[in-house]
């Protein structure tokens, strides 16, 4: 299942807006280990979930 590692989401369903709405994906903390992400519906602001992504051995982060 490696093609689903690195999965963002577009679009999620957010309980405020009533309706699924584009997302803009936000970093909230630079791990040791990688990184974690906030989804933010675009519409109203609203949290709508969080992803953490995973740095392999001897690779370097993303910044």
């Amino acid at each position: 299942m490696d093609q689903f590692k690195n999965l963002n989401a577009t679009h999620l369903y957010c309980e405020r807006c009533g309706m699924a709405t584009p997302v803009r994906e936000r970093l909230l903390l630079i791990l040791p280990d990688g990184e974690l992400y906030e989804y933010i519906c675009s519409r109203c602001g609203a949290s709508l979930g969080k992803r953490k992504t995973t740095i392999g051995r001897g690779e370097q982060p993303g910044y």
